[in-house]
């Protein structure tokens, strides 16, 4: 084995499919999309709207676990008083629906995903049990680094003490305080919030809002008055970090908001959800990660937990010391991908070698690759791709490097390109996640709630195919699932083709990356010799090689020959043999 083609990691069957979905926008018929719309107005989704028939295909395009995202109750402008639930001032709410990561009350569901409010929880149980029934696991967000402006949560069970309750808000900070303060300070709202003809004007905002002492805002602001860019709808928790004189720690005693968490992240476990995707781990120290996983692990041992994460050199102490199961691979693969799908100058598939050799540091296997979430651009965006299909190399890559996890976003396999001005965010290249909208795409498959695809045009039909195809090799190929990497070292091939082979001892797969605009690659591939040997292949013998995307046969009369092999602009060739 030459080390230096090939990972030293141990390599296990981390293989999750996961199909992200904002619930809010899933199972929205509406096509309404009106600027700033009101439910009323642009409709949303609901729990219930989530189907056996939805489940079925999802499971169908080849999922392991949906991640229900914006399910705990956050800040919104729509008014729920009537229901016992206090009214948000819109000066601190983003978009007419709000944030889902503003939340309001960590102990109860959205109102928005009800039909009938008042048994919003009961309903968003019963999609637990109908999404376990079909074979499918449920992951939800945990969002540990900061909450609504308005955090209020009536919903918490006795004798449990809301945020904030017992707080000295005089100090700056205390190692018994659950938030950060600005003392003698009254909370400023942002410029641009109430101001007449901005971007984020609306007529319920009147720059009103009161809070004083003004609290620390959510990415570390700790000003009287945040900018528009903050996240300025939310408030810093206290995990027992003096940011303001050196990040000097305070954890024993064990810090209040810990023990807080712990008993929220326990409280969604025992409702058998499945694993937690936790929102901007790294905002948070990682000893309480350290900490409370291992608690959240004795409700369910086999619960995962994802992390957010951007910092490369902190994802070994978030492995080890955090003990996350899984981290996002943004800053390493994805972005490298998005320089060759965008075919930008500077683009070139040994990003793609360093993600595995250095970043990614042992850990490939556990690494999260995706191409879309609800953060980053849609890839039929005009910012991104223009045309769905032209991801299709990027795709096959981040979801057969390594062993670990492959992720898409609801509407990702049909081609949304996340155009249209919703309201908070306007044009910018996403799927809202502030405000009530339809996602076109999204909603022809949809098609009224049949989940069959009629609406779709032919090239959509054809794309979601791709993925369904890619998705299910992914998902059952064992070369793939848990088979070990060997990247290629291909004599004639550019800097914008790659290729790998994964492989156990029944198995083996030969990736081949395209990602020329324009050249096709046309070659003889001779697999070196060293693989041959690692392979136990036959060079006299002759083989078959099988087009696990598109069908059909490759043959090779004998290793010495190799095997012909084209692969257009902007595709990818996946062979099994």
């Amino acid at each position: 084995m030459n080390p230096a083609n090939t990972t030293e990691e141990v390599i296990t069957d981390n293989k999750l499919v996961i199909y992200q979905m904002l619930v809010r926008l899933f199972g929205n018929k509406n096509t309404t999309n009106k600027y700033y719309g009101s439910k009323e107005e642009n409709g949303v989704g609901k729990f219930n709207d989530i189907t056996d028939k939805a489940l079925d295909e999802l499971k169908k395009l080849g999922a392991s676990h949906i991640w229900y995202t914006g399910v705990i109750k956050h800040a919104t402008m729509t008014d729920y008083t009537s229901f016992g639930i206090k009214y948000d001032d819109p000066d601190i709410v983003k978009g007419r629906a709000g944030s889902p990561y503003a939340v309001k009350d960590y102990y109860d569901v959205d109102p928005d995903l009800a039909v009938d409010v008042k048994n919003r929880m009961g309903e968003y149980e019963a999609l637990i049990k109908r999404t376990h029934a079909h074979g499918l696991k449920v992951i939800m967000d945990f969002v540990p680094n900061h909450v609504a402006r308005t955090y209020n949560s009536d919903a918490r069970p006795a004798g449990v003490k809301d945020f904030g309750q017992n707080d000295d808000n005089t100090k700056a900070f205390s190692p018994t305080n659950d938030y950060y303060y600005i003392p003698s300070q009254p909370f400023i709202v942002p410029n641009g919030v109430d101001a007449g003809g901005s971007n984020f004007h609306h007529p319920l905002k009147d720059g009103k809002f009161d809070e004083n002492p003004a609290k620390a805002t959510g990415n570390d602001v700790f000003a009287a008055q945040p900018s528009i860019n903050d996240w300025y709808e939310t408030i810093k928790l206290n995990y027992g970090v003096d940011y303001q004189n050196g990040k000097k720690t305070y954890f024993n005693p064990t810090p209040q908001v810990w023990i807080k968490m712990k008993d929220i992240l326990t409280f969604w476990a025992k409702k058998n959800v499945d694993g937690f995707r936790c929102d901007v781990a790294e905002m948070v120290p990682v000893e309480f990660w350290n900490w409370v996983i291992p608690e959240v692990k004795k409700v369910n041992p086999k619960i995962v937990f994802i992390g957010e994460a951007y910092n490369p050199a902190q994802f070994n102490n978030y492995f080890t010391i955090g003990k996350f199961d899984f981290l996002y691979d943004k800053v390493g693969l994805y972005d490298a991908l998005k320089r060759l799908v965008k075919d930008e100058p500077n683009a070139n598939v040994k990003d793609i070698t360093h993600v595995w050799k250095e970043e990614s540091r042992g850990f490939s296997s556990r690494m999260l690759r995706f191409l879309e979430n609800h953060d980053e651009e849609r890839i039929a965006s005009e910012a991104f791709a223009k045309d769905a299909k032209f991801a299709k190399p990027a795709m096959v890559v981040s979801a057969t490097l390594a062993s670990g996890p492959v992720m898409l976003y609801s509407g990702q396999e049909v081609g949304e390109p996340g155009g249209g001005k919703a309201g908070f965010a306007n044009e910018n290249n996403r799927t809202t996640i502030f405000d009530y909208w339809g996602v076109p795409n999204h909603q022809k498959w949809m098609n009224n709630g049949k989940f069959d695809g009629a609406a779709l045009s032919v090239e959509q039909k054809e794309l979601r195919d791709f993925y369904s195809k890619l998705l299910n090799i992914t998902a059952t190929n064992r070369a793939i699932r848990s088979g070990r990497f060997y990247e290629l070292n291909i004599s004639g091939f550019s800097n914008k083709n790659y290729a790998y082979i994964r492989y156990t001892p029944n198995q083996r797969v030969l990736v081949i990356a395209n990602f020329d605009r324009s050249k096709p690659i046309e070659t003889r591939l001779i697999l070196p010799p060293e693989l041959r040997k690692m392979l136990e292949l036959k060079i006299s013998e002759s083989y078959t090689f099988t087009d696990l995307l598109k069908g059909g046969p490759y043959q090779a009369k004998n290793l010495d020959e190799g095997i012909q092999i084209k692969v257009a602009p902007f595709e990818a060739l996946m062979l099994g043999f």
